[in-house]
């Protein structure tokens, strides 16, 4: 059947119902229905029988959807163990013990969030509480820390070569190489966009440059002038999160030690190249060949799952646990994801309904018509940081934008696939930096103790900035193809921007302010 305009039905009622609902779930669910109700002849009873048969079902149940299900469980696993075992706490009372300004105070926090790059949940709690007191000591403002906390967290995760985000996009471009016929890894895909997430990377370029040049701006500005000159890290009357909200991430007791963070996560890195040669069918393959066939999903999940092991061995050889509640830890970090594996399942499923439907043909025919291929990245980005923004989860954004935004770059020539899916991974970034309902900014507030509203409001300008440089260089990428030449203008926008801003909107601080 020909469906046309109405082939755009199911994706565009997802992202509606998404908006106002504010709740990804079952905006995804109804555009699997309402796709599955268009394919059987508009019957709302055998489209909800055919959502779960001959979409949710299949998709559930294949391999690769096995695999991305497991090891996005077993990232999980691995967050709750070095949770449990206080290596990053250990870390962090290493870095606080050499911090004596709060320039120092400010890029320690950076460089603690770059370090625990693999799970942004983890490291918004983990980073905000813990180096809490080294900043209140350095008269650093609450919301400044969260902002730190929070721009060091998602970016990081989608830059980094591995982590929950990572295998999350995965699950997503994979299910489309599939749908569209595609062979090739979708790991070393994932990896082809990174040079090409322009926000992310200049999101934390923007945060070395506050934190080191002290260009602060707007709310912020004001926010930091308060606490360097009266000592008040939060404003009168703020109203930060209970600590009660925090028990799961209070610290551990005792001395704990950093090589309960560290080894882990040198055996999680560590497996990965080797895996992946294994799987890629080296030595028989030669290097690029093997890299190119590798099994990127078996090859985390392994890698993953041998971190787990090492892990446990140290916790239990440290008598941190027993066995028994050492299992009770596996089962804790699977629960956690259970969000995750309902957005993918649905995510996956809604992107089988747009295939059966000629969704990817209708956009691909009506861009060709009308829309030039280098405005396409700006589009995607705006759209990604619109839907981000008002339903506060980039998780969801990709699931709807992604099986948008692949078929329509396989079908342009002119058009990277790597720069699509990285402007939408920027743009779900972007939203979720400004929206105040996004769960990766409630944590930095709730981890951070700081006023949650003061932290959207001091967080947005440097957003904004950010996301204009990255519009700029979404705009040059669409026209040259070339990653480097766009990032190096975006960088020089972003300096002239953070420069202008702060001496049109900042606020200077005395040098003669002390800390007792």
């Amino acid at each position: 059947m020909e469906f046309g305009i109405l082939s755009l039905l199911p994706p565009v009622l997802a992202i509606l119902l998404a908006l106002i609902t504010r709740s990804v779930i079952p905006a995804l669910f109804a555009g699997v229905w309402i796709g599955a109700t268009m394919v059987h002849d508009w019957n709302p009873l055998l489209g909800m029988y055919a959502s779960f048969s001959e979409f949710i079902l299949p998709n559930l149940g294949d391999e690769w959807s096995a695999t991305v299900l497991l090891y996005c469980g077993l990232f999980g696993v691995l967050v709750a163990f070095l949770q449990k075992t206080g290596g990053a706490q250990a870390i962090a009372q290493s870095i606080s013990k050499r911090v004596k300004t709060d320039r120092g105070a400010q890029g320690s926090t950076m460089l603690f969030g770059v370090i625990i790059f693999f799970e942004d949940y983890f490291n918004a709690l983990t980073v905000g509480s813990v180096m809490r007191s080294v900043t209140d000591k350095m008269r650093v403002s609450r919301e400044k820390l969260a902002y730190i906390v929070d721009s060091t967290s998602a970016p990081l995760c989608l830059l980094a070569p591995v982590s929950t985000w990572v295998v999350f996009v995965m699950g997503l471009i994979g299910a489309q190489f599939v749908e569209l016929g595609i062979s090739g890894s979708e790991y070393v895909t994932y990896l082809a966009t990174i040079p090409f997430n322009f926000y992310s990377i200049l999101a934390l370029l923007l945060v070395a440059i506050v934190i080191f040049k002290r260009w602060d701006f707007g709310p912020m500005a004001k926010a930091e002038y308060r606490a360097r000159t009266t000592g008040k890290v939060l404003r009168d009357g703020a109203e930060p999160p209970s600590d009660d909200s925090m028990h799961e991430f209070e610290t551990i007791p005792g001395n704990p030690k950093k090589r309960n963070f560290l080894v882990p996560i040198i055996v999680l890195l560590g497996m990965i190249p080797p895996m992946f040669l294994w799987t890629g069918g080296f030595p028989e393959n030669d290097l690029v060949t093997a890299v190119g066939e590798a099994d990127g999903g078996l090859s985390i999940l392994i890698a993953a799952f041998a971190a787990i092991v090492v892990a446990l061995l140290m916790g239990l050889q440290q008598k941190l646990f027993n066995f028994k509640e050492s299992m009770q830890l596996v089962v804790n970090g699977f629960k956690s994801m259970m969000l995750v594996y309902i957005i993918l399942t649905l995510a996956w499923s809604i992107g089988s309904v747009t295939q059966a439907l000629g969704t990817a043909d209708f956009i691909v025919g009506l861009a060709e018509q009308s829309v030039s291929p280098a405005i396409i990245p700006i589009l995607l980005f705006i759209v990604a940081g619109v839907v981000a923004y008002t339903t506060g989860t980039s998780y969801g954004t990709f699931a709807i934008m992604v099986p948008i935004a692949m078929p329509l770059a396989h079908a342009m020539d002119e058009m990277s696939m790597f720069l699509a899916i990285a402007a939408v991974l920027s743009g779900g970034i972007f939203g979720d930096h400004c929206s105040p309902i996004s769960d990766t900014t409630i944590l930095s507030s709730a981890g951070s103790a700081s006023d949650h509203i003061d932290h959207v409001n001091t967080q947005t300008p440097f957003a904004i900035t950010a996301g204009i440089s990255g519009l700029v260089s979404f705009f040059i990428a669409g026209v040259t193809g070339s990653a480097l030449l766009s990032l190096a203008i975006g960088i020089v926008v972003l300096i002239v921007l953070t420069y202008l801003l702060q001496r049109k909107w900042g606020q200077k601080i005395p040098d003669n302010y002390s800390i007792t």
